[in-house]
């Protein structure tokens, strides 16, 4: 049998992927540059070909090398998924569990999720973390994410899915907006004043997904980088805007005498999700995750 790459081969590649500097990706890897150096260099003569070009100011992947990362990172995620069934099947619901999740979801719903995770698996030790969808997904596809929850419809390529819940958004509007106040529907709106969050989040795109705005590139209208943000813009009266319902019943709305909400005709809605790659070994602790989930939000609703 041909001699195979090693995963300690594989991970040197991904690391300098990253980097694209050799000396960083060895202090990542915790070896010498010369080990990092020689381990893709036997990588490159099991595999007959050339991974890395190299010169004295540039490196970067070759054609080649970029479709190895890329298999390369579901290797080592499904090799850590080994380990971790490894301890799943002694010691189930104990350890570590990398949670992700993004930011139009984390104000509502970390603070009651870590009290029941205390309570009903005393012997996990979350970490949370916070970033926009593309960003966790990618995570948790190579591995450095165990679960993610983010807002559908969004593209979890082929990831295992589980609904939470589906909200509406509302609008939001501030009290001397007479447009707003009238409007039963997005068709009665100025939609040249909705606000909305910046590039990149999710909840932009599913409240873009019910407007008519047209070309989109083109869009210069006012935009933020937070909800609580976006909230202070609507009580400047700069626009209205479209929130998720676990957002509205908080007092980033509720203590704002200037703002009202409402929920209008055929507006648009996203489905809270919890994803997880189908090799995991943590189902229990996904399915215990899930119910708390659906718990939490349904009390919250």
């Amino acid at each position: 049998m041909a001699a195979l790459p090693s995963l300690r081969q594989l991970s040197y590649l991904v690391t300098l992927s990253e980097t694209l500097h050799f000396t960083e990706a060895a202090r990542r890897s915790f070896v010498t540059q010369s080990t990092l150096s020689g381990g893709i260099m036997e990588l490159e003569r099991l595999l007959g070909g050339v991974l890395v070009e190299r010169d004295r100011q540039n490196v970067r992947l070759t054609p080649l090398g970029e479709q190895v990362v890329g298999r390369a990172r579901v290797l080592l995620a499904d090799a850590q998924d080994l380990m971790r069934l490894s301890r799943e099947m002694s010691e189930p619901l104990t350890g570590d569990l990398h949670l992700g999740v993004i930011p139009t979801i984390a104000p509502f719903l970390l603070a009651p999720l870590l009290e029941e995770v205390h309570k009903q698996l005393p012997k996990i030790q979350l970490h949370l973390h916070e970033a926009q969808s593309e960003k966790i997904v990618e995570k948790l596809e190579h591995g450095n994410l165990d679960m993610v929850l983010l807002a559908l419809p969004f593209d979890t390529r082929g990831l295992k899915v589980a609904e939470v819940t589906k909200e509406t958004l509302f609008l939001v509007y501030n009290k001397a907006d007479q447009n707003a106040v009238q409007a039963k529907s997005l068709d009665d709106l100025d939609i040249s004043r909705l606000m909305l969050l910046e590039e990149g989040h999710c909840l932009r795109d599913h409240a873009l997904s019910a407007c008519p705005i047209g070309e989109r590139k083109n869009d210069h209208r006012l935009k933020a980088s937070s909800l609580p943000t976006l909230v202070e813009m609507v009580s400047a009266d700069l626009g209205f805007t479209l929130l998720p319902e676990i957002a509205i019943h908080t007092n980033m709305i509720k203590a704002n005498p200037d703002l009202a909400v409402k929920e209008i005709e055929a507006g648009p809605s996203r489905t809270l999700a919890l994803v997880t790659r189908k090799s995991t070994p943590l189902q229990s602790e996904f399915d215990v995750l899930l119910q708390i989930l659906q718990k939490i939000t349904s009390d919250l609703h």
